[in-house]
């Protein structure tokens, strides 16, 4: 799914407007109604209402609302902030249509007044400021909003909480309703997808308001969410006739004493992500282990206790690199010399990171379309400090075209960046994830489909989507607490089951 900015979206509704010779207020109707729909699913016939609306079109989609419920039989009633002596049009509209059926389901809201006697058993729905919002809340607005989010109600926030901007992060004393969900047009916004931002929408809600699909498929966006025909649209099924060498060989680099673990998750992931046949370079100290653990994947040694040397890598259809692999002095010349003479994409992860960030020369050694998996620590010791996840990820996109690589930058909506700078957010994956060992299944998820010959961009995307999926379909039947990051690997099957089903 694409990802508008908020000058995209009004110029999406206008588009819409005219290409279905419609009027504006007939596409809020639609809007509204499609709230009406969720609200009535989610919501018993004795709810109450109090809809706050703002002078805008977002205040006019709240009063539609309002009107829709009243003639569906919900106990309503909407209030107008009236921080604008002007109102929309469409709000105009809204208001006198809301006020012709009963003059009573309204009131106007004077400035510095506060509403302070809603009852906890009411629903709120937030309509005061929508995506039009070009500057931070302030003054009584403020306030308003700061005193509504001191209340127990729940909230419903309308397209997007009020306060919240569409396309950058708000500053952290920022005035923004913090909403239990949010029911937003057709599109995720991007401040809903990140960390410090995605807080106040709480549970999102696409609802598809028919926009025009000529505009939406003509109109070009570097953003975009990752769905399961995305992946389906990759996916290639097995030939009957394969045999273990078309689905490509795998070396996975790693280990260090303490950290054999990391390499054996890596490893078991490649082989359960499809890959014909694995091998792990490891010390010598993590023979007996990854042998004894994982009897289908064979073994090499280099050094005692840390990676000293790099070979036997040129055969390979695809290399893994950095899970426990430790930051010797031995290992990082290893490192250095492995990626001078690299040629074709790797997957580089953990501490394959950690020691190019203390040498960066290596970044432009990279081969082309290399896959990159760091978490905001590790990408902040590569490439620098970032005030917020949103410049962050922009900051990706810069180093990913700069070096022409993939850069597959770990979080909660993980997000991968391709070399021509397209960044796709993933929507699979749980907080049961945020475990020891999760990352190298990832890692080792994405090394065996680029032995399969996925492309590398596609080997990161159809990765870190099936993880996240492994990992949601494990949280349902285990839970998040009980989660593990083998457990990932155990329900990788399910999760490509889910993509043929």
């Amino acid at each position: 799914m694409k990802i508008f900015t908020a000058a995209q979206i009004r110029a999406c509704d206008a588009y819409t407007i005219k290409a279905s010779n419609i009027r504006s207020a007939d596409l809020m109707e639609r809007a509204a109604a499609r709230c009406m729909g969720w609200i009535r699913d989610h919501n018993p016939k004795d709810t109450l209402f109090v809809v706050l609306c703002g002078t805008g079109n977002n205040g006019g989609d709240g009063l539609a609302i309002t009107r829709l419920l009243h003639q569906s039989g919900y106990g309503v009633k909407a209030f107008l902030l009236r921080f604008s002596k002007v109102l929309s049009p469409d709000c105009e509209a809204n208001l006198q249509r809301l006020q012709s059926i009963d003059t009573g389901l309204v009131s106007i809201v004077e400035p510095d007044t506060f509403i302070t006697d809603i009852q906890p058993n009411i629903v709120i729905l937030d309509a005061i400021l929508g995506t039009g919002l070009s500057r931070p809340t302030e003054g009584w607005i403020a306030s308003f909003i700061k005193q509504i989010n001191m209340l127990p109600n729940k909230k419903v926030a309308i397209d997007i909480p009020s306060g919240l901007p569409t396309d950058i992060i708000p500053d952290a004393d920022a005035a923004i309703i913090k909403a239990h969900h949010t029911l937003s047009f057709q599109f995720y916004k991007r401040t809903f997808l990140h960390p410090e931002s995605a807080v106040f929408a709480g549970h999102i809600h696409i609802l598809d308001i028919n926009l025009d699909k000529t505009f939406i498929n003509a109109t070009h966006t570097q953003y975009k969410t990752i769905e399961a025909s995305d992946v389906q649209a990759m996916y290639r099924p097995r030939d009957q006739f394969a045999h273990k060498g078309t689905f490509g060989s795998v070396l996975m680099i790693g280990g260090s004493y303490g950290k054999i673990g990391a390499i054996t998750l890596s490893s078991k992931a490649a082989l359960r992500a499809g890959a014909g046949l694995v091998t792990a370079l490891v010390p010598a100290c993590g023979y007996p282990v990854l042998q004894t653990a994982m009897p289908e994947v064979m073994c090499r040694t280099s050094g005692e206790k840390v990676l000293e040397s790099i070979e036997g890598w040129e055969q390979m259809a695809a290399i893994g690199i950095g899970p426990g692999m430790g930051t010797d002095y031995k290992t990082s010349s290893a490192l250095s010399s492995f990626i001078d003479a690299c040629k074709d994409p790797v997957v580089v992860d953990a501490d394959a990171i950690n020691l190019m960030a203390g040498q960066p020369e290596l970044l432009a050694k990279l081969p082309k379309g290399s896959v990159l998996t760091p978490h905001p620590k590790e990408f902040a010791r590569l490439f620098g400090e970032n005030t917020n996840t949103m410049i962050q990820l922009d900051h990706a996109r810069i180093q990913a075209m700069r070096y022409n690589i993939n850069i597959v930058l770990k979080g909660h909506h993980t997000a991968i960046v391709t070399p021509e700078g397209d960044c796709w957010y993933n929507m699979t994956g749980n907080a049961g994830m945020a475990t020891a060992g999760a990352g190298d299944v990832l890692t080792g998820i994405i090394t065996g489909l680029l032995a399969q010959g996925y492309e590398p961009h596609n080997a990161a995307i159809m990765g870190v989507y099936l993880h996240g999926l492994a990992g949601d379909i494990a949280a349902q039947e285990l839970s998040q607490e009980a989660l593990i990051a083998g457990d990932i690997i155990e329900y990788l099957g399910k999760a490509f089951l889910a993509l043929k089903y």
